[in-house]
């Protein structure tokens, strides 16, 4: 499975919670790349519910990723 911002941007507004299944068809619908849809493919198979896109890829960088330090930056 391999993950990036490109492609991970078509889940981030998934129907949260979803399934596997629900991820898959919410993905098709929307017209998301195949490697988007083979990466959900990979997924554990069952009823299993995702809550966030941090649990389908557990690297998705969030906000607390990213060190901003307004005081000092220059002007």
């Amino acid at each position: 499975m391999f993950w990036n911002l490109d492609l991970a941007r078509y889940l981030v507004d998934a129907p949260w919670p979803a399934t596997k299944d629900e991820l898959i068809d919410y993905a098709n619908r929307i017209g998301a790349p195949q490697e988007v849809v083979e990466n959900l493919e990979e997924l554990q198979d069952g009823d299993e519910q995702y809550e966030s896109i941090e649990e389908v890829w557990p690297d998705f960088p969030t906000d607390e990723d990213f060190y901003y330090n307004d005081e000092d930056t220059e002007f």
